[in-house]
């Protein structure tokens, strides 16, 4: 590939040790977005509740 001639040119210890830390920071990336996202609050899951707190208190 023409694009990576750097880094045909590294060791390949050093290859290894580059494809390690971009897969390891993306795995922490995709960890941390989603315990982020399953800790707020889900603005849908809060309207249900409403309606449905609402749609009790009329029967």
């Amino acid at each position: 590939m023409p694009g990576f001639s750097g880094f045909q040119a590294l060791a390949p210890k050093t290859k290894n040790l580059v494809v390690a830390g971009g897969l390891s920071g993306f795995v922490f990336g995709v960890y941390f977005y989603t315990m982020r996202a399953v800790g707020s609050t889900d603005e849908l899951q809060v309207a249900i509740d409403k309606f449905e707190s609402q749609k009790q208190g009329s029967e």
